[in-house]
């Protein structure tokens, strides 16, 4: 094997000139994903539900590197929203280069006995049909130039049980199992499929649990590193799956989870 020269690895986590639809984009880990993508170079597309929320990032993000950054405002799981979302990517760039699924709700944190049907489906509904619609749709595009890195952002409880989570644990292990499925499918044709399995970190979805005395205790000490995660931490992870650095990396999961899944 012969090694690439300086200037080649240098270039291994450059984005520049790459396409990045980034979805959920607009709050939490969803915007650190993105300005570390955008950190990197690459051209972005935001998606999430709320346009003002897209807007305000874009706002900051162009006050750097100016028009890298565009704005479509919809929720994933809204039947034909992935399908529109391409097919402007596509007018505006004429490619795809990575998709990243960061769009999910966990709404309540409730036991199970009490989830009702409506909480049940608007979880899946959102964090996996949604995901894969974008996945069917940015991977189609992919195949064709037969190239392309799709990264799903699970969650450290696709593999770890806890309380008062099952409808978001079990969307988070489909979400899994979904990444695995389409790597092996979608490898011969050039097209990478990993996931990015964060554990907990400050945002305003996570808020109230952490900063619950009893739970944000409770958590706190089954993390080796004995803190919650800064979502910028998750910007080397997501910049790697996206860049040439992980080109022989597909069907992964990276945990940036302070040692949770190591226990």
């Amino acid at each position: 094997m012969t090694l690439p020269r300086e200037e080649e690895r240098a270039g291994l986590f450059d984005l520049t000139g790459r396409v990045v639809w980034v979805t959920g984009a607009g709050k939490g880990l969803g915007r650190a994903i993105a300005t570390a993508l955008h950190d990197a170079g690459a051209h972005l597309v935001l998606t999430s539900r709320t346009e003002s929320d897209l807007r305000a990032l874009a706002d900051e993000l162009d006050s750097t590197a100016p028009d890298r950054t565009q704005v479509l405002a919809g929720a994933v799981d809204t039947p034909g929203f992935a399908d529109h979302a391409v097919e402007r990517i596509l007018e505006a760039h004429g490619r795809i280069d990575t998709l990243v699924n960061c769009a999910g709700i966990s709404p309540h944190f409730t036991r199970t006995e009490k989830v009702s049907d409506q909480d049940w489906r608007s979880v899946m509904s959102v964090n996996l049909d949604g995901a894969f619609f974008c996945a069917r749709a940015a991977g189609a595009a992919m195949l064709d130039r037969r190239a392309g890195s799709i990264v799903n952002v699970t969650s450290v409880h696709a593999d770890v049980g806890f309380e008062r989570i099952a409808a978001y644990a079990a969307s988070k292990g489909g979400l899994d199992a979904l990444t695995r499925a389409l790597a092996v499918e979608w490898a011969d044709r050039g097209v990478r499929v990993n996931s990015l399995a964060p554990g907990y970190f400050h945002t305003d979805l996570s808020s109230g649990l952490l900063e619950n005395e009893k739970w944000g205790n409770r958590i706190r000490g089954s993390v080796p590193l004995g803190r919650f995660g800064v979502p910028a931490e998750l910007g080397g992870a997501v910049v790697f799956l996206a860049a040439d650095a992980s080109s022989f990396v597909t069907g992964s999961t990276i945990a940036v989870d302070g040692g949770w899944l190591a226990r």
